[in-house]
């Protein structure tokens, strides 16, 4: 008899140790009903409506009520917030300088404490992890972003010419040529912009330095370490002067470079026959094509291409990037569902945004175009953000923009450079 009380107690023992056991385990589900995490943008009405539809799937499986605010006034409302000790839980920086900010005055979450170096990874290249990294801390996930590094042409007359799309910098300045000898100038060109005259060619001055320097010198650049009047930004001012100063490249010549308003510059392609054949500039130009265009047919686009082999197939845009205010259960897990493609699947499909992060597919865009930013996004090396906007802005909206104008009239490069220097705050 006591062997078989001896033998029921092991056996009770033993189920209990493997109950407890099977607890530890297995985590119980938090319940996170009720919960309300705020995420404040800088989007309009329309673009909040849609960033808010991503939300939806997220908000059924969780119970949390993910409220989209938005203001054009964000820069300053988030600092505010933040240092009268009631900060936005998750905030939707518009650009990463001011998002380094505040992670440096101590306003912002590290996301590393809880996601790991794998998860990030996963979801994103290393050139992105970088971007949202303050001192070697994660504070910023990317979520959407734009394309700069574009340079836009007629296609059915570049076709029936013969032209060829180029895919090196050699090829691009010998197709330069070959539209010159064919009669016609190759570019348009055009950087007028009322107060803000200059700005179009700071991308070209920045997507030429991510093609002849490396991303960290580009960095130091951006941040006041790499100085204007240094060799690699001359070679930058160098490379652009061979097609802003050949009066045959350009159509107008030059001195039409700053009277030519930018919203302006690409509507010779649309001439009949074309009065030039490439036009850079970012995604956002076709909102000044004329009306009635096809894509693809009328007019199309190509990567601007590499100079040489050293840096891959950089690529200079903007985008938006999400970091914490807050440190709490459930703003952790609305950051940890933005590594995901279903985070931004309502605004690919709206064709609101191009996607930062892995594994969104290509036909979620809403047309061919779309998709082809999309590629280029994916094919990157590297992806920088716009220089100036990272620069302070007595020199990103003020000196740099002040320069390019400057220097298209004909001042010595290296006084134009070491000005800019001067403006840089202390």
């Amino acid at each position: 008899m006591k062997k078989k009380y001896l033998l029921l107690s092991l056996l009770i023992m033993t189920s209990l140790i493997l109950a407890a056991c099977g607890g530890a385990a297995t985590e119980e589900p938090v319940d996170f009903a009720g919960e309300v995490v705020t995420v404040f943008s800088a989007c309009g009405e329309e673009q909040c409506i849609v960033f808010e539809q991503n939300f939806v799937g997220f908000e059924e499986r969780t119970g949390i009520d993910v409220v989209v605010e938005g203001s054009g006034d964000f820069e300053t409302l988030a600092v505010v917030r933040a240092e009268a000790g009631d900060p936005y839980d998750i905030l939707n920086f518009p650009q990463p300088g001011l998002m380094a900010s505040m992670a440096k005055d101590g306003f912002l979450v590290d996301i590393g404490q809880f996601i790991t170096d794998e998860e990030m990874s996963a979801a994103y290249t290393q050139s992105w992890i970088d971007l949202g990294s303050v001192d070697g801390k994660v504070y910023g996930i990317w979520h959407g972003a734009d394309v700069k590094s574009l340079v836009w042409y007629p296609k059915a007359e570049f076709d029936a010419a013969g032209y060829k799309v180029p895919v090196t910098w050699d090829e691009l300045i010998a197709l330069s040529d070959q539209i010159v000898a064919d009669g016609t100038a190759p570019w348009c060109i055009g950087i007028e912009s009322g107060g803000a005259t200059g700005w179009p060619g700071t991308d070209w001055i920045e997507d030429i330095m991510l093609r002849t320097a490396s991303p960290e010198k580009y960095d130091e650049w951006t941040r006041g370490e790499l100085k204007f009047d240094s060799p690699e930004v001359r070679n930058a001012f160098d490379v652009l002067s061979s097609i802003w100063f050949n009066d045959d490249y350009v159509l107008g010549g030059t001195t039409s470079i700053l009277t030519t308003f930018f919203g302006d510059s690409p509507l010779p392609l649309f001439d009949d026959p074309p009065s030039c054949f490439m036009h850079r500039q970012a995604s956002f130009i076709p909102n000044f094509f004329p009306e009635g265009y096809e894509m693809g047919v009328d007019v199309d686009y190509f990567y601007l291409p590499p100079i040489g082999d050293d840096f891959g197939k950089p690529v200079l845009g903007s985008g938006n990037l999400i970091s914490m205010g807050n440190d709490t259960p459930a703003v952790r897990e609305v950051v940890k569902f933005m590594l995901t493609p279903e985070s931004i699947e309502a605004e690919v499909k709206a064709g609101n945004a191009l996607a930062a992060m892995k594994g969104v597919p290509l036909d979620w865009y809403p047309d061919a175009t779309k998709a082809g930013f999309a590629e280029i996004l994916a094919n990157a090396d590297t992806f920088r953000f716009d220089g100036s906007d990272l620069m302070p802005g007595e020199v990103g909206a003020g000196s740099f923009w002040t320069g390019m104008v400057d220097f298209v009239n004909g001042e010595d490069l290296g006084t134009v450079l070491q000005a800019i220097d001067a403006s840089w705050p202390e």
